[in-house]
């Protein structure tokens, strides 16, 4: 197993009960926007940050690829 791949379940449950949605439906948001690849990407960067700056980094990029 990876090391990003906990911190990925990590980040898909606290977006999950930060954003009160359910499993599947962040599971969905997260393959149209390719959230995993970008936290596998920038894993380093972001394993060191507190929860709601992820949560606040994954809504940034998402918005991000919605305007793009």
């Amino acid at each position: 197993m990876s090391k990003e791949l906990p911190f990925i379940v990590f980040c898909l449950e606290e977006y999950r009960k930060e954003k009160n949605m359910g499993g599947k439906a962040v599971i969905e948001l997260f393959d149209c926007y390719d959230v995993c690849n970008y936290l596998k990407t920038f894993y380093e960067a972001l394993h060191t940050t507190g929860t709601k700056y992820i949560v606040h980094d994954i809504d940034s990029y998402i918005q991000s690829r919605q305007a793009g």
